[in-house]
């Protein structure tokens, strides 16, 4: 990882012609993004003169990088949202995040998010600069109302190795949602591709000419009239699982969105259970490649009392109602 400073960069004999951006990208492990908004600002030059980021260089190119240190994130923190850590280390946090909270700022929405909060957990040097801003990296996102694990990267080098995993699908994410009806098979895929829905454009659906999707579940637990499954979200599609899963026939349990009648009420509450009053979709388990030494980070984040207060009720009906009909 390049820090704040200035760095000399020499091409090595043998190497390909390449865009310099590139190069400085890969050597230096900052972000190409990052790298670009350097070039722009004048930061990289050869032999005393300014680059562009779509320069060929070669061999024997001598550069010289100035990275400043990175910018305070004009954003306060709030330390009243309390923050679970699940993983933490140099490189970056596992948080498990509750239903309800936002993740990121946004129009409208300027504070009471996980960055906030996540800005008080750490303190102002808790995160070493992502694009030249000492703020949380965030590599992929959670809708509001799903709760559950979510990675936060610390550096820039964390981020770009994050996202290159999530690229090539080399991390793993695993979800359990509560659906209804009776999934036949006890394991299946979803290949379905997404986009945005034509008839209801704030909503996504199956189309045709959308992005390739594909979601993987496996059968957990069955229940009368309810199925709770495993989900690999092999894709990262906005509303993936909730799409794919109303696509087949058993939409989200709890979902405003996609849901409509009995999966947006929720199963009955039974004698030890409680009413559904959220989506019904948690991010479980994640496993993915640690940026800096390439060990493998395994982390876990249990169902949360509110949904496993939904499953006592189906479990306590089921054994209510008895014989072959009852839990299976």
């Amino acid at each position: 990882m390049t820090g704040p400073g200035v760095h000399t960069l020499e091409v090595p004999a043998g190497a390909a012609l390449q865009r310099v951006d590139r190069y400085v990208a890969d050597v230096t492990g900052l972000s190409r993004s990052h790298v670009q908004k350097l070039i722009s600002a004048g930061n990289l030059t050869a032999d005393g003169l300014p680059l562009k980021a779509n320069a060929v260089i070669g061999p024997g190119a001598a550069l010289r990088l100035v990275v400043p240190e990175p910018e305070p994130l004009d954003l306060a923190p709030a330390p009243e949202i309390p923050v679970r850590v699940v993983h933490e280390d140099a490189d970056l946090l596992i948080v498990d995040k509750p239903a309800g909270l936002v993740v990121h700022p946004a129009p409208g929405h300027a504070g009471g998010t996980l960055v906030n909060a996540l800005l008080a957990h750490a303190g102002p040097s808790g995160f070493g600069g992502i694009a030249g801003v000492q703020r949380p990296g965030i590599v992929h996102r959670l809708d509001r109302d799903t709760s559950g694990l979510l990675m936060v990267a610390r550096t820039d080098a964390a981020q770009h190795s994050l996202m290159a995993q999530l690229k090539a699908r080399r991390i793993k994410k695993t979800y359990l949602a509560l659906v209804l009806g009776e999934v036949a098979a006890e394991v299946g895929r979803i290949e379905a591709p997404i986009g945005r829905d034509p008839k209801h454009r704030t909503r996504m659906a199956v189309v045709p000419d959308g992005r390739p999707a594909t979601t993987g579940y496996r059968v957990r637990e069955r229940f009368v009239g309810w199925t709770l499954l495993e989900l690999d979200l092999v894709t990262g599609r906005t509303h993936q699982i909730r799409v794919h899963l109303l696509a087949i026939g058993h939409p989200v349990a709890g979902d405003p969105v996609y849901g409509t009648g009995t999966s947006r009420r929720g199963p009955r509450p039974g004698p030890a259970g409680a009413p559904l009053e959220r989506l019904f979709l948690h991010a479980w388990r994640l496993q993915l490649t640690s940026p800096s030494d390439g060990r493998l980070i395994r982390a876990e984040a249990p169902l949360p009392g509110e949904l496993e207060r939904v499953l006592v009720g189906l479990r306590a009906g089921a054994t209510d109602l008895g014989g072959p009909e009852g839990r299976r």
